[in-house]
């Protein structure tokens, strides 16, 4: 340092104190420019490899991406809406809320997602046939307005029907599952198992065949589990069936608990109630059978048998050879 000043006292005289306390200050400056740049760039570098990451996991996920914006927007709008709609506990929420259990939507935000598709299917079929039916037709008018009211009200009933559809295929396997669901539980009855150890292995067992009648089995042992009584547990599963042989067999495990009679007896009755059921409704569908052919019948056999029949006598009678 002594050498340094010296120096300096060589070179710049009466001025070296100065000269020297500037180099310092630079210095100092110098060094502390360098640490923030470095921390800056190191800091744009980690920003920079966030950004790389969320790219590559989902560029949806993106908090700036518009498809990101926009599911956050749809977010927003499906709990508003299952919030409106939870605090609605009238006669036709109630009716609507049945239906999506039945139909195998259990989420409970359901009825938002209803009601919302709805609107969206609607307002969307309504203005894609206003925007694209001039491309196909010049017709305007009165038939233009009643094409799009068409489309509006189709996509306004298009979820509806869509509900009905998967209820009635839901129901239709389940229909089709319970005499067997009775049959095992016959024997899981016979071999001792109590009530709930019985639905238990018997919603396992039906899981390959009929899986959605297993699941609701699996629900409802969930519910006895949970502590609620068995009647109560029967009765919602009938309610998530949709038919009346569960209405039924809920009937009779209630009134079999309260008059203290067998539940096994009663069960073997109505297993084999169940098993007539079932062959009457093959029957019924073998006996219609020839009834819904009889269309099809007409509409392609028959007239093949009149052009083979009644053409050699056209063409006799047209060249006036007959």
């Amino acid at each position: 340092m002594g050498t340094i000043f010296d120096l300096l006292m060589d070179i710049f005289g009466d001025r070296a104190a100065m000269m020297l306390g500037l180099m310092t200050f630079l210095a100092a400056g110098t060094f502390a420019f360098s640490v923030m740049a470095a921390v800056r760039v190191r800091g744009a570098v980690k920003r920079r490899t966030s950004r790389i990451l969320e790219d590559e996991a989902g560029p949806g996920h993106s908090s700036r991406s518009l498809r990101g914006s926009s599911l956050k927007a749809v977010q927003r709008l499906i709990e508003y809406t299952t919030k409106h709609y939870s605090a609605t506990n009238d006669e036709n929420m109630k009716v609507l809320r049945r239906r999506l259990v039945q139909a195998g939507i259990y989420d409970a935000r359901g009825v938002a997602f209803f009601f919302i598709a709805r609107t969206a299917l609607a307002v969307g079929l309504a203005g894609a046939l206003f925007l694209l039916l001039p491309m196909f037709t010049s017709q305007s008018g009165s038939f233009f307005w009643l094409v799009v009211m068409i489309g509006g009200i189709a996509g306004y009933v298009g979820p509806s029907m869509y509900i009905d559809q998967r209820i009635s295929v839901r129901k239709q396997e389940h229909r089709s599952g319970f005499p067997d669901f009775m049959d095992l539980l016959v024997v899981c009855a016979d071999s001792g198992l109590a009530m709930e150890a019985a639905l238990e292995r018997v919603g396992r067992e039906l899981g390959d065949s009929y899986p959605s009648l297993s699941a609701n089995l699996h629900m409802a042992n969930l519910e006895i589990r949970a502590g609620r009584r068995l009647s109560e547990a029967l009765e919602h599963l009938s309610d998530r069936l949709g038919l009346e042989e569960a209405r039924s067999f809920a009937t009779l495990i209630d009134q079999s608990i309260e008059l203290g009679s067998s539940i096994t007896d009663a069960l073997r009755v109505y297993s084999d109630d169940m098993r007539h059921k079932r062959l009457s409704r093959a029957e019924e569908k073998a006996y219609a059978l020839p009834a819904k052919l009889s269309l099809p019948m007409m509409v392609c056999i028959f007239p093949v048998l009149f052009v083979v029949i009644l053409l050699p006598v056209f063409v006799r009678l047209h060249v006036g050879n007959f």
